[in-house]
């Protein structure tokens, strides 16, 4: 007997009835779409053989993702085969293809071939966009750490604003990508005395963070210890050359203020912080090279007496590497000129006037480096003797 092909609307209305069953969670009525000897096929079931066993992967597929939907669904049709092609949304959360869960949402492409044979489907064949699949899985499980990491970072970040007897200090920084490899840290010491720190780590994103968070750790037990900023920074160059990172390496600066005024810094070949003093507005250079390259390196240091109100302000090449949308630098003399133009407001608002000078001149231009800004006062002096 020769077998008549179902009409081209016919087999269309019975798929459409069996996705309608499905996404309506009437499973018996699924399977009844099926012939009793139905085989489907699929990356994820494998080859399943009979109506219950074939039914049983629907609901499999729909209770475990109950938000599951087939969106842009186009149907071909030649002979016995039903093609349906469609895009799958659901939310990932129990892992595919031995990816763990992520939680987010993905998307992916499907195809589903039927074969239909008197009314009924003998063979459903379930074709997965099984690479794209793994891709998006694997960019949503990457994002969802690095917005982990980022958060971390930035409970690392002192951004509140510190406040003591003979100083205020406030930072911020905003990074290119989720994480990144700028740091700043305010340390009060043991002797009395205020640690003030920034680096930036070569290169860009999880590299360059680690190295940043190592750096940070590095500090947190060197700097309490005692010895001046040119010792510190020695003695962390050495650890850190000795741990082989190869091109990773950081500029750094560091200084020390104590309440009578005195400032003593060493800089690790980053960009030179800007003192606004009342007398003048100077540039702070004096150190050595920077951290990681050579582990013999000298670190030479300068000690400053301040006086009340003197503000320092610490920053990343981030600011003045900025770039506008004519590939313009913000430039080292934006900086000081408006570090100067606000050097009277408190440390807050003048830290939140560079960040607004470089916003306005960037005008919206993404940006390849990361962007920090640190803004310390001396306020009142007092004898140590």
């Amino acid at each position: 007997m020769t077998h008549q092909p179902m009409p081209r609307e016919q087999a269309l209305s019975l798929i459409r009835e069996l996705l309608d069953a499905a996404f309506h969670r009437d499973y018996e009525r699924v399977a009844s779409f099926y012939a009793v000897d139905a085989i489907a096929v699929s990356p994820v079931f494998g080859e399943v053989r009979g109506r219950d066993a074939v039914g049983a992967t629907w609901r499999t597929l729909f209770t475990t993702f109950s938000d599951l939907v087939i969106e842009n669904v186009d149907y071909l049709v030649d002979g016995d085969r039903v093609a349906l092609l469609g895009k799958i949304c659901t939310t990932d959360r129990i892992g595919w293809f031995g990816q763990p869960p992520t939680g987010s949402p993905i998307t992916y492409r499907l195809v589903l071939l039927f074969t239909v044979i008197d009314g009924l489907v003998v063979h459903d064949e379930r074709i997965y966009d099984s690479a794209g699949v793994v891709e998006r899985l694997e960019k949503a499980r990457l994002d969802k750490e690095l917005r982990t990491a980022s958060e971390v970072q930035q409970v690392l970040q002192p951004r509140t604003a510190h406040v003591g007897p003979f100083f205020e200090s406030v930072g911020d920084s905003i990074p290119c990508r989720a994480i990144g490899g700028d740091f700043f840290e305010l340390m009060e010491l043991p002797s009395g005395d205020v640690g003030i720190v920034m680096g930036d780590v070569a290169g860009k994103g999880p590299a360059a963070a680690l190295l940043a968070a190592l750096l940070q750790g590095m500090f947190a037990i060197e700097a309490p210890g005692g010895g001046s900023p040119a010792l510190t920074l020695s003695r962390i160059n050495r650890r850190l050359a000795a741990r082989g990172i190869g091109p990773r390496f950081a500029t750094l600066i560091y200084g020390v203020l104590s309440s009578n005024g005195r400032f003593t810094y060493s800089n690790a070949g980053h960009n030179p912080p800007v003192l606004a003093a009342r007398s003048a507005v100077r540039r702070l250079e004096t150190g050595g090279p920077l951290l990681g390259a050579f582990a013999d390196a000298v670190f030479d240091e300068e000690t400053l007496q301040l006086q009340p109100l003197d503000t320092l302000v610490m920053f990343t090449d981030g600011v003045t590497e900025a770039r506008n949308p004519g590939d313009e630098e913000f430039g080292d003399d934006r900086l000081i000129e408006r570090i100067v133009a606000n050097a009277a407001r408190p440390p807050l608002e003048l830290m939140r006037s560079v960040f607004e000078a470089v916003h306005d001149f960037c005008q919206g231009t993404d940006q390849g480096d990361d962007i920090t800004v640190t803004v310390s006062r001396f306020d009142s002096p007092r004898s140590t003797s």
